[in-house]
């Protein structure tokens, strides 16, 4: 494949996550009033788009009460500065199994299994712009946990996602999501523009060697629009890598809580330092009105 650099790029920040990451970092946001600051942060750093989950304001542990979701949008849409709201879909396939000898019944403390209608109801409430789809079943990271979205449940969320206006924003985890969100776009449930996420370095996905990742690119469609992330310590050089593949770039406190080493980092820290690698490479960043164009996304 020849080098094809892009030079329009749009950053997107993942704000907070649902990950037990609110014990290794005082940064990563709780409470709806703090994920929208940090949201809003994240923009006037130079996020074009911020994707953002919500947790319990009590625990801190990932949660998907609407009402939250709610807060979090009207905070982000009163702000002054204009910016792409991206809602996660993923919660809700959360299946953690009883252990390797009895695996049924299932472990009740963590798993969290519900239909797609429960799974899109925030969607549906708030309206963002883009919201996720993460485009198959995957085991996820350590233990009896698996990243549980079925073919069937994929479908049904994916028509429910498009008859609403908003624009998913596949993401893909290994070949085999890639493969399946172009089958979701040949049976129409995914209109084009289609946006594609590339998540990279997560167990037990595709690994963030550079072999694997533009295998990865190189099953994008040409016409698709794609951004890519890594996790952890190669979280800060996926940047140069997406940007240098043809893609746009995420970061953010979901995929990684440090701005160098042993220097823990807040969302604008992350953006700013995107922003820097980018534009050293003498690429442009874009913003939220460039994106809504490129992906025709209906801003509410």
């Amino acid at each position: 494949m020849p080098l094809a650099m892009n030079r329009d790029v749009f950053i997107t920040c993942a704000v907070t996550g649902a990950g037990d990451t609110v014990s290794k970092s005082s940064h990563v946001p709780i409470t709806p009033k703090q994920i929208a600051d940090s949201a809003i942060d994240a923009a006037k750093a130079g996020a074009a788009v911020v994707h953002c989950h919500v947790r319990d304001p009590e625990t801190g542990a990932a949660s998907r009460r609407n009402d939250l979701y709610r807060e979090v949008t009207e905070r982000i849409r009163s702000a002054d500065i204009d910016v792409v709201l991206n809602l996660t879909a993923g919660m809700g396939g959360d299946l953690i199994f009883g252990d390797v000898e009895s695996p049924l019944p299932l472990n009740q403390t963590g798993t969290d299994m519900a239909g797609a209608s429960e799974r899109v109801s925030h969607v549906a409430e708030c309206l963002p712009e883009i919201c996720t789809l993460d485009c198959g079943t995957m085991n996820f990271n350590l233990g009896d946990y698996v990243m549980t979205n079925t073919p069937a449940m994929l479908r049904a969320m994916a028509r429910k996602m498009t008859d609403l206006g908003v624009r998913p924003e596949i993401e893909a985890f290994d070949t085999g999501h890639l493969w399946f969100a172009k089958q979701l776009a040949e049976e129409g449930l995914i209109e084009d523009p289609v946006l594609i996420q590339l998540c990279m370095g997560i167990p037990w996905g595709a690994p963030d060697d550079l072999n694997t990742f533009m295998a990865m690119v190189n099953n994008v469609p040409p016409s698709w629009t794609f951004s890519a992330f890594s996790i952890g310590r190669n979280a800060m050089a996926y940047p140069a890598a997406a940007v240098l593949a043809g893609g746009n770039v995420r970061v953010g406190l979901e995929d990684n809580l440090f701005v160098g080493k042993g220097q823990l980092a807040t969302n604008a820290q992350l953006v700013e330092k995107a922003v820097q690698v980018i534009e050293g490479m003498g690429a442009r960043i874009i913003g939220p009105e460039d994106v809504r164009k490129k992906l025709k996304l209906t801003k509410r």
